[in-house]
Formats: structure tokens, C-alpha cells, sequence
């Protein structure tokens, strides 16, 4: 059996995406300056450094890229997270949408453009 349990993002600025995640989920993360994690129910989300992960695993970084995937949470409501993250200044990617297959659904991006997904049942 193989269990997904969660999600590292490497970045340049742990600090900045530290501070965007912490006020987009409204969660404090544990954690220091190089790695943080934030405890979410069901798949957990973590951030490390480029530096740390290169440590670990010289060369792992060189042509990585951001964006080709979709961070997604399940939200109360969607249309009060869309005003709440245009008062953040968090740049929207699509408005909200009702989809045909019962999701509602805003998608904004973090400072290092990976892709986040706000949704519900409609």
C-alpha cells in the first residue's frame, strides 16, 4: 500500500513562503529559517530551502521548475476566501467558478508562482 502524506516545496526564501503560507491558511507553521511544516488535516505541507536540499542531494535542484502542479484545499467557502486573498494582495489566477463536476473553485499562485486551489462542493 502507498499512502500520499504530504508535500515539500524547495525554495530560494523559505521566509517569504513561510509568511505567504502562514496568512493564506491561516495556520502557524513549526519549524525554523531552513524548513517549516504546516499541519494540515490529511496531507501535510512543508517547506525547505534550496540550500538544505542541495546539502542532502548536491545537483537535485538544477532545472527544476514551479507551476506544473496544483496545491489544492478544501475550503468553507470559497467566494469569502476569494475577498479574503484580494485583501492580502495574493494575485488570483482564475476567479471563482462552479464547475460542471460539483467543485467551486479559485486558484491563485504563491510568490514563487506554484499554483494553489481553493475549492468546495458546490
Amino acid at each position: 500500500m502507498r499512502r500520499f502524506h504530504g508535500i515539500c516545496l524547495i525554495t530560494r526564501d523559505v521566509a517569504r513562503l513561510r509568511a505567504f503560507y502562514r496568512d493564506v491558511l491561516e495556520l502557524e507553521p513549526e519549524g525554523d529559517g531552513a524548513f517549516c511544516a504546516f499541519p494540515t488535516p490529511g496531507a501535510g505541507l512543508s517547506i525547505y530551502s534550496v540550500e538544505g536540499t542541495e546539502a542532502m542531494a548536491p545537483g537535485l535542484t538544477e532545472g527544476a521548475g514551479t507551476g506544473s502542479y496544483t496545491l489544492e484545499f478544501e475550503v468553507g467557502d470559497v467566494d469569502a476566501e476569494h475577498a479574503r486573498l484580494l485583501a492580502l494582495g495574493v494575485p488570483i489566477v482564475k476567479p471563482p467558478e462552479t464547475y460542471p463536476w460539483g467543485r467551486r473553485a479559485v486558484w491563485f499562485r504563491d510568490p514563487d508562482g506554484n499554483i494553489i486551489n481553493f475549492d468546495m462542493p458546490a
